[in-house]
């Protein structure tokens, strides 16, 4: 853990300070409770300093990293930003702490966040992802129990699911950090029966954004998924040394993808891509109906 002994409250200058020094956990804000934090700043100060730590390279004018604080930072910079008189808003109360390590300092911001405000399962996954990639630990795994060591056996398996699917499907969707905890289990249970490519190519070949949208378009994967039998492992005729598997996308030619999906009262067969069009499609119905047909 930081140091957590006394220290004198100092003034650090706004310019001075790297918000993103660390990885935060925090990926989307609140901005009614973000305009009450300004209000209350304003009305009666900073009562709790930020915290930082003295960069061990500065860059240009950057001389601090940001440990905690990370939305008052952000409420001082837009009070600052606003105001006419900007000399009293240009330097923020902070405790300059001494980490023993950049991981000490992630679990520090970690712990301070668990504490005062809720974070979703989403962004609790993705700061161990970023932390792993950042080299402050060496697997996900190890930073879930660093940073996450208060948490109970339980809870950490779900933020290492919830790692899984960060790490998976980061970029994928427009508001993962709205995903409840019960859709991230469902998601990381899918992944882990092979299913991220479908996931990211049904999401993919929508053009909806809106959340609830896109959770929709993902639920007949889940479902295929949690349904799904066993693989055969024994070799197809065609490839012997292929062992027998769903086949779930199919990129028969470029500009055409085929992405088959469980129906409620059946299969369906998504056709996307510039070259899917209707004369297409007659070509696919006409080759249905030769397979069929009476011999």
């Amino acid at each position: 853990m930081p140091d957590r002994a006394p220290a004198p409250i100092q003034l650090i200058p706004l310019a001075a300070i790297d918000a993103d020094a660390l990885a935060r956990d925090r990926t989307a804000s609140d901005e009614e409770a973000l305009a009450e934090l300004r209000a209350s700043i304003a009305a009666t100060g900073l009562r709790m300093p930020i915290e930082v730590f003295a960069l061990a390279e500065p860059d240009g004018p950057l001389a601090y990293g940001l440990i905690s604080g990370f939305r008052r930072l952000a409420a001082f910079r837009a009070l600052h930003e606003a105001a006419q008189d900007k000399e009293p808003w240009a330097a923020v109360p902070a405790f300059v702490r001494e980490p023993r390590s950049i991981a000490a300092a992630l679990a520090a911001m970690v712990e301070e966040n668990a504490i005062r405000a809720e974070i979703s399962p989403w962004e609790q996954g993705m700061i161990a992802v970023i932390a792993r990639d950042r080299g402050a630990f060496e697997t996900v795994e190890a930073a879930v129990d660093a940073l996450y060591a208060s948490f109970n056996r339980q809870k950490r398996a779900r933020v290492r699911a919830a790692a899984h699917v960060a790490e998976e499907l980061d970029g994928t969707l427009t508001a993962p950090e709205t995903l409840t905890s019960r859709q991230i289990l469902r998601l990381s249970s899918a992944l882990v029966r092979g299913y991220g490519d479908v996931i990211r190519h049904a999401i993919g070949e929508s053009s909806l954004t809106d959340p609830a949208a896109q959770w929709q378009v993902v639920v007949p994967v889940l479902v295929e998924a949690e349904t799904a039998e066993i693989p055969d492992p024994t070799p197809t005729f065609a490839d012997p040394h292929r062992p027998r598997r769903p086949r779930r996308i199919m990129t028969p030619k470029h500009g055409v993808n085929i992405r088959r999906e469980k129906g409620r009262d059946g299969w369906l067969l998504h056709f996307t891509g510039r070259e899917a069009t209707s004369a297409l499609m007659d070509l696919v119905l006409d080759e249905i109906e030769r397979m069929f047909a009476p011999r």
